[in-house]
């Protein structure tokens, strides 16, 4: 009964919408907040739909156990978690194959974007805490990370910039929600690109698209990228522009110019 009324859902009706009211070129509403956590050298909070996300950055700092340090470059370890609230069924606290796995791919692409090259002998973490879920966790969790990296101060080649395209009910739209997720037809695909050259950086695929429908599909989610990079951007120019924030780059300013002064008269 219950496969009966999944195969009858109609996603996408006469009028072009979908289940949540969206076109199939709109994304989820994405809310980012940059500087969130005060112990962390760069952080972000961001919802998109209902994915509650944090993010936090350390580093660079020694790299322990200092046999995996590199004499050419710093080592980017990326911890992406699922709270055990985060799904409607309680959650083993315990990573499992899929958080390692979304651990090592999105720290592949971040990897891509910052100048690891300058921080030989040093390790960045990056820690992503997904709070809430319903779809494209790890899109959202990179998302978060990238703007943490910026807020960090990291120097970067571009921000890494995501969204998920897919199929379900046999139309092609961006950032499938869970109930298309589910659609018998189902096809997700995460993906993400540096901004300013829109090399891309993650690119998965579960379940199958024919060429035609590939070639509605890159285009929706290269988009749907630039969407997101422009929302990280304005997250990052609020944050630098906060009163907070430009209080204390005028404190640090005065502190070091006073160290120098104090230095001079010491000599």
């Amino acid at each position: 009964m219950a496969k009966k009324k999944e195969a009858e859902l109609v996603y996408v009706d006469k009028k072009g919408k979908r289940l949540d009211g969206r076109s199939v070129t709109d994304l989820r509403p994405i809310r980012l907040q940059a500087g969130v956590v005060p112990r962390a050298d760069g952080s972000c909070y961001l919802e998109w739909g209902q994915n509650k996300v944090i993010a936090a950055v350390y580093g660079p700092k020694e790299c322990l156990p200092r046999h995996t340090a590199s004499p050419l470059k710093a080592r980017l370890n990326f911890f992406y978690r699922m709270a055990t609230f985060s799904v409607p069924d309680r959650k083993n606290p315990r990573p499992g194959r899929r958080e390692i796995e979304i651990s090592k791919i999105c720290g592949e692409a971040l990897e891509r974007a910052v100048f690891m090259e300058q921080f030989p002998n040093t390790a960045i973490e990056v820690h992503v805490e997904i709070l809430d879920s319903n779809a494209g966790t790890r899109i959202a969790g990179l998302t978060a990370a990238a703007v943490a990296l910026a807020d960090a101060g990291i120097p970067m080649r571009g921000m890494v910039a995501g969204c998920t395209v897919g199929k379900a009910g046999g139309h092609v739209m961006i950032d499938v929600s869970k109930d298309e997720e589910d659609a018998p037809d189902a096809v997700d695909i995460p993906m993400a690109i540096l901004s300013n050259t829109n090399e891309i950086v993650l690119l998965q695929m579960d379940g199958l698209l024919r060429k035609d429908e590939w070639e509605k599909a890159l285009p929706l989610a290269m988009e749907g990228c630039r969407k997101v990079a422009q929302l990280q951007e304005a997250a990052l120019k609020k944050r630098f522009e906060t009163a907070e924030f430009l209080e204390s780059a005028q404190s640090e300013e005065s502190d070091s110019k006073t160290g120098k002064m104090e230095v001079e008269v010491e000599s």
